[in-house]
């Protein structure tokens, strides 16, 4: 079976997780898949195939070398964001792509246009697969299982391909936050693993912002309105202040690569009690915690203000993992000679976000994140190319190879 024919399967299968069902996987479909891809390592050959309780499906391949070699990890996660329905998903696959538009939907008036993606340039003659404009594509994360998947078989059929213990596990809720929750570091068994949650072709990350939430709650004095003269305090207003004296520059609008930000993400309330969710961003350690301070001095100096109670509760979330990565750069340059060994060139770029690698890492497995080819995640725009997800296979094939020589 190819690639190609994985993924055109497995997004057929409706994984989109939810955050408030507290489940564990959160969704039922996302356990049906699971025993589905378990059947599926059976059946290509991986031993110790099997589903936890929480969805969880981890397998892996024997080593062929005779001496000891550090066991490699690679990892996918199987659910879909609940961004946008995963259901009923209908595929365009456009063969021998010119480089034109691509209509997605004709009665929605629906178009993956050059202008917008640019990028789209890069992939003329090849194939793509795109969405049909009322679903995403669910590449983000079946491309990276279908990947996985096809790697595993291809290593079992071509035996004189030499490697060491390998150990696969696709997981569940990557995309509410939760994929790392249940994580059986001990039962997984490697050393160090490579998750296949990445964009275009040659992504290789090893670098994510360090973050926070800050839940901060405005306490005012309601009066009625016709006699509240120097005795209403509206916390509405208060907040609105507060949150116009951030730094106008640094909020996600405003920045990119490897600039931090705070992100105002939700406000509710009344007179009374408003109470503002900040998301705070920063790749350095050292500002992430100044950024925390500057919040912290903010609440200070509002709660002087008569009438005004403020609070603050700052929850950590994730940190970044290039400080689990550094003392094992080896694992990078693993990767890149990999890529370059297959004909493609590593994109050494920042993820803008979190990642199940980051959590994993701080607790004892580091896990770089490489590409799946995917584009533009989470929408209906979503694509992926052919090639590109072939050359992923390539890639963990290869990385498996140059593991026998560490």
């Amino acid at each position: 079976m190819t690639v190609l024919e994985r993924f055109l399967r497995y997004i057929k299968v409706d994984t989109q997780s939810d955050p408030h069902t507290g489940l564990n996987p959160s969704t039922p479909g996302q356990m049906d898949f699971a025993l589905m891809l378990c059947e599926e390592l059976r059946r290509i050959g991986l031993q110790d195939a099997e589903v936890d309780g929480n969805g969880y499906v981890m397998a892996s391949l024997p080593s062929n070398v005779e001496r000891e070699v550090p066991v490699v990890g690679f990892i996918a996660h199987i659910d879909t964001s609940p961004e946008l329905s995963g259901r009923n998903v209908n595929p365009q696959i456009i063969e021998h792509y010119m480089g034109n538009d691509i209509v997605l939907n004709k009665e929605r008036d629906l178009v993956l246009a050059v202008d917008d993606f640019p990028e789209l340039k890069h992939y003329v003659g090849q194939t793509l697969v795109t969405t049909d404009g009322n679903t995403l594509l669910g590449a983000d994360g079946k491309a990276g299982v279908a990947e996985i998947m096809s790697a595993m078989e291809y290593l079992v059929q071509h035996p004189e391909l030499k490697h060491g213990k390998i150990a696969v596990c696709f997981t569940p809720d990557e995309e509410i936050g939760e994929g790392a929750d249940y994580f059986d570091v001990k039962r997984f068994g490697a050393r160090f693993a490579y998750t296949l949650d990445g964009g275009g072709l040659g992504e290789l990350q090893f670098e994510n912002f360090n973050a926070a939430v800050a839940t901060i709650t405005f306490r005012g004095r309601s009066f009625h309105p016709g006699y509240a003269k120097n005795k209403m305090v509206n916390s509405l207003l208060v907040a609105n202040e507060f949150i116009s004296n951030l730094p106008r520059k640094e909020s996600p609008e405003n920045t990119s690569d490897y600039e931090g930000f705070f992100h105002v993400h939700a406000i509710h309330g009344d007179v009374e009690t408003t109470v503002v969710d900040v998301l705070i961003r920063d790749f350095d350690r050292e500002r992430f915690g100044m950024r925390k301070s500057m919040l912290e001095n903010g609440v200070r100096e509002y709660s002087k203000r008569p009438g005004l109670t403020v609070e603050m509760e700052v929850k950590d979330q994730y940190y970044n993992m290039l400080e689990k990565i550094t003392p094992l750069h080896y694992i990078i340059d693993i990767a890149k000679q990999a890529m370059q060994d297959v004909d493609v060139k590593p994109q050494i770029v920042p993820i803008r976000g979190g990642t199940d690698g980051a959590r994993l890492s701080f607790m004892g497995l580091p896990a770089p994140n490489l590409f799946t080819g995917g584009h533009h995640f989470h929408g209906r725009y979503e694509y992926i190319p052919v090639e590109s997800m072939e050359k992923a296979v390539q890639v963990i094939v290869r990385i498996a190879e140059l593991c026998t020589k560490i």
